[in-house]
């Protein structure tokens, strides 16, 4: 009569392996989180704090001023291909999403903008299959899809208005972005270059192409009192090279699908600054969808092979 070895658990060293494996990514998500968190302040910044009709301007002086800051601190320029790839990478990730989500912004309620933007972990994920070869995961299409739903019950109002123009310019602006991030997965950084670095680049990348433009479109600078220098100043080092330093860090160690899904952040935290300090009043359709939002931002950054594997290595040898 035979008998099967009994079940083995995982040794302590084991278990505590694991832990912290857990635990480093966790935080790495929550740092790289910061970025959209922190983008998701932009609308009240601009509504409360800079000069009206000159988005471009504050977009330049997100850009442009902290990108040289970094160039001078890192003291490492691009080489070889490296040179356009930067310039590539800013103009997708800064120097032509501004001005698209400009549009979208002038022609369409912010409700529905930020739904428009809410697509672009979808359209990563169709990115990443495509040049990165990744299988597709119906986890995190899934999730996604339930995301787009959540972020329009919290954002979208009864009477928004559709222009079709808007529309494809808020569109337009999301598959920027998401080609930026997934370019960025697949190009990887260059040797002895972090991410500190590269965010020099595209910012400096970025800020030289949105500098001829809010020129022609806005003609010369607003006047800038006490309150838009904290406003740009806080956009330009929270919500600028430090919220770009972190993202781009984030890309190149994280899933780049499940790193998108933290997009989501940005419109809820709009939303949230609305109603706790513009005094806008939530809903109860608004509290489901921020409920359903912040559900698929959290399933996004889960694998369901991981998890089996994670459960796995905690109870086995």
């Amino acid at each position: 009569m035979t008998t099967s070895p009994p079940r083995q658990r995982a040794t302590p060293t084991a278990r505590s392996t694991v832990v912290r494996g857990a635990s480093g990514a966790v935080a790495l998500i929550a740092a790289t989180a910061l970025a959209p968190a922190a983008w998701g302040t932009t609308y009240a910044v601009t509504t409360e704090l800079l000069p009206p009709d000159h988005p471009l301007f504050g977009a330049l002086l997100r850009a442009l001023p902290g990108g040289l800051l970094l160039l001078l601190v890192t003291r490492t320029l691009p080489r070889g291909d490296w040179w356009w790839k930067a310039l590539v990478l800013g103009a997708l990730n800064i120097g032509a999403l501004y001005p698209l989500l400009f549009v979208a912004a002038e022609l369409l309620p912010g409700g529905v903008a930020g739904t428009l933007g809410a697509v672009q972990p979808l359209i990563v994920a169709g990115l990443a299959v495509a040049v990165l070869r990744e299988r597709p995961s119906a986890w995190r299409i899934g999730w996604g899809v339930a995301g787009v739903v959540g972020i329009g019950l919290v954002v979208l109002g009864p009477t928004a208005r559709l222009d079709g123009v808007g529309i494809l310019a808020g569109l337009a602006g999301a598959g920027s972005m998401a080609l930026g991030v997934v370019l960025t997965k697949h190009w990887g950084f260059p040797a002895g270059v972090g991410p500190v670095t590269l965010a020099g680049w595209q910012l400096t990348a970025g800020g030289v192409l949105l500098l001829p433009l809010t020129l022609l479109v806005e003609g010369a600078p607003p006047h800038i009192d006490g309150s838009a220098v904290t406003g740009y100043l806080w956009l330009g080092t929270v919500g600028g090279f430090i919220a770009h330093a972190l993202w781009f860090r984030g890309i190149g160690r994280l899933p780049v699908t499940a790193t998108a899904m933290l997009v989501l952040l940005s419109p809820l935290v709009a939303a949230l600054i609305g109603a706790l300090v513009l005094g806008e009043a939530f809903t109860l359709s608004q509290f489901a969808g921020f409920g359903l939002a912040l559900a698929a931002l959290v399933a996004g950054q889960l694998n369901p092979d991981q998890l089996a594997r994670f459960r796995k290595e905690g109870n086995l040898a």
